[in-house]
């Protein structure tokens, strides 16, 4: 069988060996935001990806909204990563950073006291996980519109100092409930400004974020992940098909790297999402596309045969498959992730995964 996942493919200047893409991965390894010698080692274990894509980063101590994540918006940070992509591509592998702001995804703890920050002051159900264990979300305070613009900044920064740490691009994180993706949904944007209310109002942060970010890296060092049909961190609009439609439709005329889509889970099934059908967003979307959400090699395989993505990320797979390229190669068998491992903790099941 012709295995489609091993063909190469150029996504913008990315040039990939393979369509198997690592997906960002949240692994919370990384204390007081400072990047590690051991996620050097984890990033390295998996350079034959055809490409890398960090895990989550904030762009600034506002954006943060769990423990040990790494951040991108100071001088120590930017060093700590520039270890990584150096080791990285001394591998020959390529890796793009995850640009990230969580929005009402965070608790005070993060932030000496002060709210998170939202769209409009709803709080989301659940817990935030903090350093001193779970506690339920609060109530953020909403932005003001003057506040929009220096985020917009800390996006354009963020991205310059990915440049300057050695990514070979960035990906701006608009998926799974955090700040952008929260100004998009009807459900947690209830702005009467020019942020809120119809289509190109809440899709508007967003096209500003990409404007500033393709002005630092060049679109074709720039994608974008978004999740139509997410539920998770307590996401919810009321025709999603209409926004995300008519938002990659706008994006189209930016000729981005690629366009990230996380597919309906079963998780956001059970929770009642309105699924958007890939095929629809294929249609809409005229670029590169790459699909991510529980795929195995086989149905991996059956969309890029069905022409439905130009390249498919794992999440999963590659956490406790550092040579999935090779395994996938030769069929042979997978390692079963630990999912008490994943967050937080020391090398076990983080650079102990075997290889074939």
């Amino acid at each position: 069988m012709i295995q489609l996942l091993h063909s190469p493919i150029n996504l913008g200047a990315l040039h990939l060996p393979n369509r198997i893409i690592m997906a960002p991965l949240t692994r919370m390894r990384a204390p007081g935001g400072i990047p590690t010698e051991m996620m050097s080692t984890y990033y390295c274990q998996r350079a034959s990806a055809g490409l890398i894509i960090s895990e989550a980063t904030p762009i600034s101590s506002q954006g943060v909204g769990y423990p040990a994540t790494p951040g991108i918006w100071n001088g120590q940070q930017i060093a700590a990563w520039q270890k990584i992509t150096t080791a990285v591509h001394d591998k020959n592998g390529r890796i793009v950073l995850q640009l990230w702001h969580v929005g009402r995804i965070s608790h005070p703890d993060f932030h000496d006291g002060d709210l998170p920050v939202a769209p409009s002051a709803i709080a989301p159900k659940g817990q935030a996980i903090t350093a001193n264990g779970m506690k339920p979300f609060v109530t953020p305070r909403a932005l003001e519109t003057d506040e929009i613009a220096g985020i917009v900044e800390d996006y354009r920064q963020a991205a310059k100092n990915a440049l300057l740490a050695g990514f070979d691009g960035v990906e701006i994180h608009s998926a799974n409930g955090y700040l952008l993706d929260q100004f998009l949904r009807d459900g947690s944007n209830e702005r009467t400004d020019r942020y809120g209310g119809p289509l190109e109002n809440r899709a508007r942060f967003l096209l500003e974020v990409v404007t500033a970010v393709i002005e630092v890296c060049g679109a074709e060092r720039v994608g974008i992940r978004l999740s139509p049909s997410g539920t998770f961190n307590d996401m919810a609009d009321s025709d999603p098909e209409a926004i995300f439609i008519y938002l990659l439709t706008e994006l189209n005329r930016f000729n981005l790297a690629y366009l990230h889509i996380v597919d309906a889970l079963e998780g956001d099934i059970r929770h009642g999402a309105k699924v958007v059908a890939l095929d629809l967003l294929r249609k809409a979307y005229t670029r590169k596309l790459m699909v991510c959400g529980a795929y195995d090699q086989t149905r991996a395989e059956a969309a890029l045969a069905k022409n439905l993505a130009d390249a498919v990320a794992f999440g999963q797979l590659y956490i406790a498959n550092p040579d999935l390229v090779e395994r996938f190669k030769q069929n042979a068998p997978l390692n079963t992730p630990d999912p008490k491992t994943f967050y937080g903790g020391d090398g076990k099941g983080y650079i102990d995964y075997p290889v074939l």
